[in-house]
C-alpha cells in the first residue's frame, strides 16, 4: 500500500462518497415517480409489470456485474474503471430522463445498474489502497454513510422535481454528481491495480443474467398476462432455474471464482446470507407497493410522498450503530432475531393501512421498520463476515453484496406480482358492466382504473380502484411478514451458540 498523506486521504474519501450517493440516489428515487409513469397522460402509460422491470432491472444488473467491476479494476485501474462507471451512469440518466417509452426507460435503467456496479468494488479497493489498516474501518463507514444520505435525500429531491418538472426530471439529480464525480476523480484518486490480475469470468456472468432475467420475467409476466399456466411463464422460469444452477456449477468448479458457492458450507454464512437476502426481498417488495398506496390510494403530492420515507430513513441511520453496540453485549441471534421480529409486525401493521389512515401512525410505523433494519443489517452483516478466515473476506464481502441485490430483484417480482395479480382479481366485478376494450384497459391496475373512470364517467369506480388496490397491498403486507418472521427465526436458530471470540472476529459480533 503507499504512503498518502492524511489530508490528501480525506479528499480522496470525500470524492468516493460523492460517486457513492448515486447507488443509492437512484435506488429509491424511482418510487417517487411510480405514480406518475403509470399516468397514460402524464406519464408513459406504464403497465404495473414494466415498473417492476424498471425497478428490478438496475439491481439484476448490479448485482450480476459486481464481480466483474472488480476484476477489471485489478487489471485495468480502480480509478479508470469507476470513470467508466460514472460515464456510464450519468449517459444512462439523461437517456432515462428523456425516455419515450416503457421499453426504453427499463433498458436505461439496465445500463444504469451496469454503470452502478462499477462503482461500489473500485471505491472499496481505493480505500484499501489509500488508509492503512488502523484507519481503514472508520473511512468504510464514512463512506457508507452515504446510503443513508441517498435513501434519506432521493425521495424528497425527486418530489421536489416530480411536483414541478417533468417525471424524467428525477435522473437529472444524477448530473451534477457525475460532473463532480468525474473532475474529482481525474485530479484526486490515485488509479491502483493489483499485480495479481483476477479472471474476468463472461460465463459466470452470463449464466447468471440470464438466469436471474428468466426468473424475473416469468414472476412478473405470470402476474400480468393471463396468469401462471401458460407454457411460456413456467418455461421461463424453468429455463432461468436450470441457467442459474449451470452458473453456481461453474462456479463450483473454478479454483478462484467470482461467486463462491463453497462458502454457503458454512451455515452461519448462509443462513445469515439467506436471511439478508429475504430482508431486502420484503423491503424492496413493500416500497413499491407503498409508493401507489400514497400517490394513488391516498393523493398525496410527490413531495408529500418523498418526506413520508425520512421516518424510516432515519431509523435506518440511528438502528446501525445501534445494533452493531447491541450485539456485542446480548449476541447476534437475540438483537437481529428480534429486529427481525419487529420488522415482520411492521409489515402486519400495514394491514392497517386505509386510505384515512394518520399519516403519523404511518411515519411511526416507518420509523419502526427503518429501526429495525438497521439493526438487523449492520450486526449480521458484520457476523456473516466474520464467519470467514481472512483470506476469504474479500469473496464473502463480494456475495453477500450479490445476494442482497439478488433479494432487491426478487422482491419486485414477488410482492409486485402479489399486487397486481390480486388487484385484478378484486377489481374485477366493479367492471363487469364496461365494454370490452374499456374493461380490459381498465383491468390493468389501479391507476389505469382510475383513468377508465374519468373517460367512461363512472366516478364510482375510483373508489373500487382505491379498495382493491387496498386489499391486494394488505394481501402482501401478509406474505412479507409471513417471511421476514421465518427469517427471524432461522437467524436466532443459526446464531444461538456461542462461539469463541478469536482476533478476527470483531468485538461487535462476538458471542
Amino acid at each position: 500500500m503507499s504512503s498518502v498523506d492524511p489530508a490528501r486521504q480525506r479528499r480522496i474519501l470525500t470524492i468516493l462518497v460523492v460517486s457513492s450517493l448515486l447507488i443509492w440516489i437512484d435506488s429509491t428515487v424511482l418510487g417517487i415517480a411510480l405514480e406518475r409513469l403509470a399516468d397514460p397522460v402524464e406519464g408513459l402509460g406504464a403497465t404495473p409489470g414494466q415498473l417492476q422491470w424498471a425497478i428490478g432491472i438496475y439491481s439484476l444488473l448490479f448485482a450480476t456485474a459486481l464481480f466483474a467491476a472488480g476484476a477489471l479494476g485489478d487489471r485495468y485501474g480502480h480509478r479508470t474503471v469507476l470513470i467508466v462507471g460514472l460515464v456510464i451512469f450519468g449517459a444512462s440518466s439523461a437517456w432515462a430522463a428523456w425516455a419515450g417509452s416503457p421499453t426504453e426507460l427499463i433498458i436505461a435503467r439496465a445500463t444504469m445498474g451496469l454503470g452502478g456496479a462499477l462503482l461500489g468494488p473500485t471505491s472499496m479497493a481505493i480505500i484499501g489502497w489509500t488508509f492503512p489498516p488502523e484507519r481503514r474501518a472508520g473511512a468504510i463507514a464514512v463512506w457508507s454513510s452515504a446510503a443513508g444520505l441517498g435513501v434519506a435525500v432521493g425521495p424528497v429531491l425527486g418530489g421536489v422535481l416530480i411536483d414541478h418538472f417533468w417525471w424524467g426530471s428525477v435522473f437529472l439529480i444524477n448530473l451534477p454528481i457525475v460532473a463532480a464525480g468525474l473532475v474529482g476523480a481525474r485530479l484526486i484518486l490515485p488509479n491502483p491495480r493489483s499485480p495479481q490480475r483476477r479472471r474476468l469470468d463472461p460465463l459466470g456472468l452470463g449464466l447468471s443474467t440470464l438466469g436471474l432475467l428468466g426468473v424475473s420475467y416469468g414472476l412478473i409476466e405470470g402476474g400480468h398476462q393471463g396468469g401462471w399456466s401458460r407454457w411460456q411463464v413456467w418455461a421461463s422460469i424453468v429455463a432461468g432455474l436450470v441457467l442459474l444452477a449451470g452458473f453456481l456449477y461453474s462456479e463450483w468448479r473454478e479454483s478462484e471464482p467470482s461467486f463462491d458457492p463453497r462458502l454457503f458450507r458454512n451455515p452461519r454464512f448462509a443462513a445469515g446470507n439467506l436471511v439478508l437476502a429475504g430482508l431486502f426481498l420484503t423491503l424492496t417488495g413493500q416500497s413499491f407497493y407503498l409508493a401507489f398506496y400514497l400517490q394513488g390510494a391516498r393523493g398525496m403530492s410527490a413531495l408529500s410522498a418523498g418526506l413520508m420515507s425520512l421516518p424510516s430513513a432515519t431509523g435506518v441511520v440511528l438502528g446501525s450503530p445501534l445494533g452493531a453496540r447491541l450485539a456485542g453485549r446480548f449476541g447476534v441471534a437475540k438483537v437481529s432475531g428480534t429486529a427481525l421480529a419487529a420488522f415482520a409486525l411492521c409489515h402486519a401493521l400495514n394491514l392497517t393501512y386505509l386510505v384515512d389512515t394518520s399519516l403519523v401512525w404511518i411515519g411511526a410505523v416507518g420509523a419502526l421498520a427503518g429501526l429495525a433494519i438497521g439493526v438487523t443489517v449492520a450486526p449480521t452483516t458484520a457476523a456473516v463476515i466474520a464467519t470467514l478466515p481472512m483470506d476469504r473476506i474479500g469473496a464473502g464481502s463480494a456475495v453477500n453484496n450479490a445476494i442482497r441485490q439478488v433479494g432487491s430483484v426478487l422482491g419486485v417480482a414477488v410482492l409486485g406480482t402479489i399486487v397486481s395479480s390480486t388487484y385484478q382479481h378484486a377489481i374485477a366485478p366493479s367492471l363487469t358492466g364496461l365494454p370490452a376494450d374499456a374493461r380490459d384497459a381498465a383491468s390493468v391496475s389501479a391507476e389505469a382504473t382510475r383513468h377508465a373512470a374519468g373517460v367512461v364517467h363512472r366516478p364510482d369506480l375510483v373508489g373500487a380502484a382505491n379498495d382493491a388496490f387496498l386489499q391486494a397491498m394488505h394481501t402482501a403486507a401478509v406474505v412479507a411478514a409471513c417471511l421476514t418472521i421465518v427469517g427471524a427465526f432461522v437467524l436466532t436458530v443459526a446464531f444461538r451458540q456461542r462461539v469463541s471470540s478469536t482476533p478476527r472476529v470483531p468485538e461487535a459480533v462476538r458471542r
